[in-house]
């Protein structure tokens, strides 16, 4: 099995990972957003493109 993060060998006690790093790089990811899972649900655009305008309106 392959790590999804750098490709090495993976080890047992991380797998699917071969390492802590590349599992803690894994969780990183997830909880600042980059893995998102798309939504064809009207109310989260509309919530989306609410939020986008709130952070366009708010002094830098």
């Amino acid at each position: 099995m392959i790590c999804p993060i750098c490709g090495e060998k993976t080890r047992r006690e991380y797998r699917p990972f071969c390492s802590r790093p590349c599992a803690d790089r894994d969780l990183g990811k997830w909880l600042n957003g980059s893995y998102a899972v798309p939504s064809d649900d009207p109310e989260d655009l509309e919530r989306a493109l609410d939020e986008i305008d709130d952070a366009q309106q708010k002094p830098h």
